[in-house]
């Protein structure tokens, strides 16, 4: 698998909450205020979140501490 596609790997919801330790209705709310990747709009009542912009999320919180 190439960097590029790794990069543009999309995360359904579980997968999100597994990786980020959040529930959905906090996932959501961030997504609100902006302090969370927006989703991505995969089909007619379908989302998804792109797992490098997930990782970066994880990431600015740990540098954060």
């Amino acid at each position: 698998m190439t960097s590029t596609s790794q990069s543009h790997r999309l995360l359904r919801l579980p997968q999100v909450l597994d990786k980020t330790g959040l529930k959905r209705p906090q996932v959501y709310s961030y997504m609100k205020t902006c302090d969370f990747p927006k989703s991505v709009k995969i089909g007619p009542s379908s989302v998804a979140w792109l797992e490098s912009e997930i990782d970066e999320w994880i990431n600015q919180k740990l540098n954060n501490r």
